[in-house]
């Protein structure tokens, strides 16, 4: 499957878009959006572990990566070198193992060379998402999980206007404890309200160092700038994950973190930022 299938595919979605497409979300319970008005914050990172968290939960999960000119979703998944099928429904997502519990989408799988830069201008790139949220068939889920790009551009108004019908659960912010993140991400708190997306809370990434040695954590890029925001604003603050060496290298390697630093003070902090994430989802249902 190569990048002159995909481009043929999604001319032929440009003319038919009016056309009735298969419902891909129909089976979804639950939509989170991965937001940030900055890049280089761990969207991606945070998105990946929420996917493993619940996925170890036991729940059935979708990982969804629109970031269309960056996406490092399936390397961080450890299935860069797989492929989307096709069936009567559409696309197939490409599962992390066997039992078929953890589903991930990404443009990634469509290019014929992972290092291909995809050129697009704003209409082509809408169109990409607008197919995304209709033509793969998730089948049943609990939860799908939106990896979007930086920013509040035509792509996240494209999203947000493509899962209205839907009413998602809401969305994650994620930033850095730096004040030059907090003013972009700020800035998504006001997209969110602008477009009556309902904030989940905010995360603070990357939030001091966490030493290999002796697990002391020491704050290189300050602390409580996702916290003050949140208050701010006036919405939950979820937690702050630290930077932590061994959750980088699980990130690069495309291993879940979540099953094999179980017991790590990292963990500890991604558990406690999915308690709140479940018990805001289960208040709205």
């Amino acid at each position: 499957m190569g990048y002159l299938w995909y481009e043929s595919a999604v001319s032929q979605n440009k003319i038919n878009m009016a056309d009735e497409v298969p419902d891909g979300l129909k089976s979804v319970k639950h939509v989170i959006l991965v937001l940030s008005g900055k890049g280089g914050v761990g969207k991606s990172t945070v998105s990946t572990q929420v996917a493993w968290s619940l996925y170890k939960s036991g729940y059935k999960v979708g990982l969804l990566d629109i970031d269309l000119c960056g996406p490092s979703i399936p390397r961080m998944m450890n299935v860069e070198n797989q492929d989307v099928h096709q069936c009567s429904d559409g696309w197939v997502p490409v599962y992390t193992s066997p039992d078929q519990r953890l589903g991930v989408m990404s443009i990634g799988f469509l290019l014929q060379n992972k290092d291909d830069a995809i050129v697009w201008r704003g209409p082509k790139k809408n169109a990409m998402i607008k197919q995304f949220l209709s033509d793969v068939c998730w089948g049943e889920l609990d939860f799908l999980i939106i990896d979007t790009p930086p920013g509040t551009s035509d792509e996240h108004i494209t999203v947000v206007e493509s899962l209205r019908q839907y009413n998602p659960d809401g969305a994650i912010l994620v930033t850095t404890p730096q004040g030059m993140a907090i003013t972009d991400v700020r800035r998504e708190v006001t997209f969110c309200n602008k477009t009556k997306i309902p904030i989940i809370g905010i995360i603070e990434n990357m939030s001091g160092f966490v030493c290999p040695h002796c697990s002391e954590c020491t704050n290189v890029f300050s602390k409580g700038g996702g916290e003050a925001l949140a208050q701010e604003c006036k919405v939950p603050f979820l937690g702050c994950i630290p930077l932590d060496p061994s959750l980088t290298q699980s990130v690069e390697e495309g291993k879940s973190f979540v099953e094999t630093m179980d017991n790590s003070p990292t963990m500890d902090s991604l558990n406690a930022i999915i308690s709140l994430v479940l018990k805001t989802v289960s208040e709205k249902t």
